[in-house]
């Protein structure tokens, strides 16, 4: 097969050099350019067509967000955001991803030789996954960014509704589990469900400080109340809760009603946090008054835990393979025998809230 053709963007000659050395170094990836800034990196993209890109956050001229929303409606190209780790780099690397960057990395918070090499094994892991993600081209952004139109007006989708009425039974619970290209998957998701709606738990692979700023600005633009949990939080009909970088959260059945669990530990499927463990305590806790689902990611991470809630009578399904940017922890979980249903990101909450609608009228 041949090398994935990689394009480095950054102001910096240091990073640059860095970075093209780290992708070298791994079999299978070639660095075929470096630029230092998006002007020039427009120009090197039509002369060398890389495979991915990999784009710092903060450049002079103009940053990689913009860049992106004026790329990715021309030339998409499957994006990796190098990104500082400070909240400004935090809130707009997720700018990033909503304008349609496969993924980040997080660049070291000091010139640590351990802390760097963790981080360029961790790009050359997720350069190769984003060589296979499903980059589409992005609507025209307008000043406020990818999802609003070019006069500027923000748009809100419209929550459903399923049958009419709100699934609001505080013994049911949506729980899902995502990573490569999960938070755009999510956001589509989540933002369609209705104030009151059944409580949501989420696993979204991120790193510690990232799910913090992803849950503010998820409930920015929600009916429902999006955070991040805390351990003890209770399950209640209109919250949202995901699971904090490097924290396992778990759901459990207490006197007082559903609680989480969220604790440190080792990685599982790779992950910290896992979807297997939420998956499997959602199993034990709900049994049949559950839906599972798998979104766009890599791997195989909660294709287990789905299998439990399917085996405990819940309703299951995974995103379809269209839809996916990455058709790997759906195409497992479908394989398992995990997933009931393959279906497109845009039918599943309204089908999520139907088959909770359904269990409630049985209750």
């Amino acid at each position: 097969m041949a090398d994935i053709r990689v394009l480095v963007v950054d102001d910096s000659a240091l990073v640059r050099e860095i970075l093209t050395q780290g992708l070298n170094a791994a079999p299978g990836i070639q660095v075929v350019g470096s630029a230092t800034d998006p002007y020039d990196a427009r120009n090197l993209i039509i002369k060398l067509r890389p495979d991915v890109l990999t784009l710092d956050v903060e450049m002079p001229r103009m940053n990689g967000v913009e860049f992106l929303r004026q790329l990715m409606p021309q030339m998409p190209v499957p994006t990796i955001m190098v990104s500082a780790l400070t909240e400004r780099g935090q809130k707009v690397t997720l700018e990033a991803l909503e304008a349609g960057a496969v993924d980040f990395v997080a660049k070291p918070q000091s010139r640590n030789p351990q802390g760097l090499q963790l981080m360029i094994r961790e790009l050359q892991a997720k350069v190769r996954i984003a060589n296979q993600a499903t980059v589409r081209r992005q609507k025209q952004a307008g000043p406020d960014g990818p999802n609003t139109p070019a006069t500027g007006t923000k748009t809100t989708p419209k929550p459903l509704r399923a049958g009419g009425t709100l699934a609001s039974n505080a013994r049911q619970a949506l729980v899902i589990g995502a990573s490569t290209g999960g938070t755009e998957a999510l956001r589509d998701v989540v933002t369609l469900l209705p104030a009151g709606g059944p409580p949501v738990l989420i696993v979204q692979h991120m790193p510690a400080g990232f799910t913090k700023i992803f849950s503010e600005r998820l409930n920015e633009q929600s009916a429902m109340t999006v955070r991040e949990a805390v351990d003890g939080d209770m399950v209640t009909p209109g919250l949202v809760l995901i699971a904090p970088g490097e924290f396992h959260m778990r759901v459990m059945r207490t006197p007082r009603g559903f609680q989480v669990r969220v604790q440190p530990g080792d990685k599982m499927n790779g992950h910290c946090p896992s979807v297997e463990p939420l998956m499997v305590s959602a199993a034990k806790a709900y049994g049949a008054d559950a839906v599972g689902v798998i979104l766009t990611g890599m791997g195989g991470d909660g294709a287990k835990g789905l299998l439990a809630m399917r085996q405990a009578g819940a309703a299951t399904m995974a995103q379809d393979e269209e839809s996916s940017v990455v058709f790997g922890m759906p195409r497992v979980a479908w394989e398992l025998g995990a997933a009931q249903k393959l279906v497109p990101l845009n039918q599943i909450a309204g089908k999520a809230l139907g088959l909770l609608n359904r269990k409630e009228a049985k209750v």
